[in-house]
């Protein structure tokens, strides 16, 4: 099953289940205990972001060929930072460049997103799996200034502007995507692809970042957990090719769909 979040013709925020035709139809109770589609039809007036995430966890440098285009050496840990979940960004909206504390920067990271379903705390590998609800897309969009160069040292400055964490288009559930190393991953910009690879050149699989991230924490149900971008990234291309005014951004993932954001500067 895949799930939508929206907001339907009252305002209320509601989920959905996708049909085959596009359509959606209502979902009862809650998709963190309990949930089943009804023959409702979904009155869809805007599609939101699958979850609102109660914590967005980002991996940074977990694909090998991105870690050498990067001139970084793999990891011998999974390279924790934090998003704010203000940063959070529906399908189809905007992803807005910065021009208070300007950047003239910004890139485009695809990246599998994994949503955590129940409580969990020092799991196992063997474990991980079963504690995922599901899967979206997402773009880690970066202000390369700031997370360089102006950030104190660190990457959170440049990766937690508003809207610099779109999610969607939907949640595939858990049993839609058995494997999560197993999926092709890619960025399309203007209608030119950018990035196009497979979660399999993870450094850090899917279960193993389970496991690191909830050692001694607790993860909690709707935690958003961003895997890593593969090679293509715009800030490693001769010249470099930054988001502007006026660009298409979609991120597409295999058994999930595709996120398309436009891209505006801030007023």
């Amino acid at each position: 099953m895949k799930l939508i979040r929206y907001e339907d013709a009252e305002g209320r925020i509601r989920h959905g289940a996708l049909q085959a035709d596009g359509t959606a139809r209502e979902i009862d109770g809650d998709i963190f205990g309990s949930f089943q589609e009804t023959s409702r039809p979904a009155a869809i007036r805007k599609l939101l972001a699958p979850v609102a995430p109660v914590n967005l966890l980002c991996i940074g440098l977990n694909y090998r060929r991105h870690a050498a285009e990067s001139n970084a050496q793999p990891p011998k840990h999974p390279v924790l930072f934090l998003k704010a979940t203000s940063a959070v960004q529906n399908p189809n909206d905007p992803i807005v460049l910065p021009r208070h504390l300007a950047s003239e920067e910004v890139d485009y990271e695809c990246e599998l997103a994994v949503v955590i379903g129940r409580r969990c705390k020092n799991v196992t590998r063997e474990q991980a799996l079963d504690y995922v609800l599901g899967y979206t897309c997402a773009n880690d969009v970066s202000a390369r200034d700031w997370q360089i160069r102006w950030g104190g040292s660190q990457w959170c400055r440049g990766k937690t502007f508003d809207t610099f964490a779109p999610l969607g288009p939907c949640l595939a559930l858990r049993d839609e995507i058995p494997d999560p190393s197993a999926l092709g991953i890619r960025t399309t910009l203007n209608g030119a692809v950018m990035q196009d690879w497979t979660t399999g050149d993870m450094i850090f699989d899917v279960p193993a970042l389970i496991a690191f991230l909830s050692g001694s924490t607790t993860l909690l149900p709707g935690t958003v957990i961003l895997t890593g971008t593969p090679h293509g990234v715009g800030m490693a291309r001769k010249p470099p090719v930054w988001l502007k005014p006026g660009d298409t951004v979609t991120i597409e993932i295999d058994r999930i769909g595709a996120l398309t954001n436009p891209v505006v500067a801030e007023a």
